[in-house]
């Protein structure tokens, strides 16, 4: 079913009025998921799909909901009970959600194909939940992807811990050096220029850019909003940008290729278990891999698989995987226990996270402060240059 964006008005049950933007298939599904929350469609106008993307269920959410199901559905509690009590564990966000879809299941359709309908679920998760129907193992399908989901969540977590401090480093840099080109250059240059100082070529420049900039604030602003519309607009060709310079660096590009190791295996470690093929987990699991070389090297392992290649030959051809990693694949697929070496290595590579996360703090927290004292420095050097000058040709 095609998804429809509709800017909607609904009414709450305490009284009030409510304006929103919600993709939905119909206008009647659209007042099933308001009716869920609690407010009742009042008039929906359509507007193109594109002004209202679909959010995904969130990993906490995803996590919640798994970790439910496992415990529950293991115990022989029936699928529509279960959701029914999981709808009161995940966040007030999510609970329309899981609404619909205890109310899908109860209708009779598959629990995958509701997941599908409603949304918010990627493919992986849909193709271990359509595996876990084949082999009737859904209790421990959600088990595996809960854990998958909890392991994300902390990769996600560590990603954010290290972004946050170059990025409030580059942030505090940023806001004392507009200040000073804005109000303490001009202010220092003027009273330099008013008192005949002859200035190095260097305070020349930052002083005569201060000037420019404070007289010219509109300009900037206008600028400062055509670069952010900029990035908006084309986020794809940035994102891709700033993603090809990161797997340059050296110990940026270890965590990032840890993280994907960790998400791929983590993966495959849930779609062996429900009793998927190998090649069939494979072309899933590559859906979760963002790093372009292993991606492409892990297609190229799947499709010479399926034309009859030996894996344990075609595994050592992936070189975006650590020769360790690469060695006991090999000695797992000989042995014939490929499950159990896909969860070992996800939580190896969790390991290796946290292990190459660790280092690249350790040279981010001392290139963050040089980068700040060489911005606010090299100002303060303009500023100090002419005084410089001037002391040095005082004759006593």
């Amino acid at each position: 079913m095609s998804s429809n964006a509709f800017i909607f008005l609904a009414v709450r049950p305490g009284g009030g009025r409510s304006f929103g933007l919600r993709q939905a298939g119909t206008v009647s599904i659209l007042a099933q998921s308001l009716r869920a929350e609690g407010r009742m469609l009042v008039r929906s106008w359509r507007v193109p799909s594109w002004m209202a993307r679909e959010p995904k269920l969130a990993l906490v959410d995803q996590a919640a909901l798994n970790e439910q199901l496992g415990q529950l559905v293991s115990r022989g509690v029936p699928l529509v009970e279960a959701l029914d009590v999981t709808t009161q564990t995940v966040r007030p966000v999510a609970r329309p959600r899981v609404t619909q879809l205890r109310d899908l299941v109860q209708s009779g359709q598959g629990f995958a194909d509701a997941c599908k309908r409603v949304g918010g679920f990627d493919q992986v998760t849909i193709a271990v939940y359509k595996a876990a129907e084949r082999s009737g193992d859904l209790a421990g399908a959600a088990k595996e992807l809960a854990i998958t989901a909890r392991r994300r969540l902390a990769i996600g977590n560590k990603a954010i811990t290290l972004m946050m401090y170059p990025a409030i480093v580059m942030s505090i840099s940023l806001l004392v050096a507009t200040f000073m080109m804005l109000v303490v250059v001009p202010m220092m240059g003027e009273g330099l220029t008013k008192s005949n100082i002859e200035l190095p070529m260097f305070s020349k420049i930052v002083i005569n850019t201060g000037m420019w900039m404070r007289g010219n604030v509109p300009l900037l602003l206008i600028g400062l909003l055509v670069f952010v519309g900029f990035c908006i607009v084309f986020r794809g060709a940035v994102l891709n940008g700033v993603g090809r310079l990161t797997r340059r660096l050296p110990i940026i590009r270890d965590v990032i290729l840890a993280q994907e190791s960790a998400r791929f295996f983590a993966v495959m470690g849930a779609m062996t278990k429900t009793g998927v093929p190998l090649a069939d987990a494979l072309g899933t699991a590559n859906q979760a891999v963002n790093h372009p070389k292993m991606r492409s090297q892990l297609e190229r392992l799947r499709t010479r698989l399926i034309e009859g290649g030996i894996l344990r030959m075609l595994i050592d051809e992936v070189t975006t995987l650590p020769v360790s990693t690469r060695r006991l694949l090999i000695a797992s697929e000989r042995s014939g226990d490929m499950e159990s070496a896909f969860h070992t290595l996800a939580n190896d590579m969790q390991d290796e996270v946290e292990k190459t996360s660790s280092r690249l703090l350790a040279v981010l927290e001392p290139g963050m402060i040089i980068i700040m004292f060489a911005v606010i420095g090299s100002l303060l050097l303009a500023l100090m240059l002419p005084m410089l000058t001037l002391t040095n040709n005082i004759k006593f």
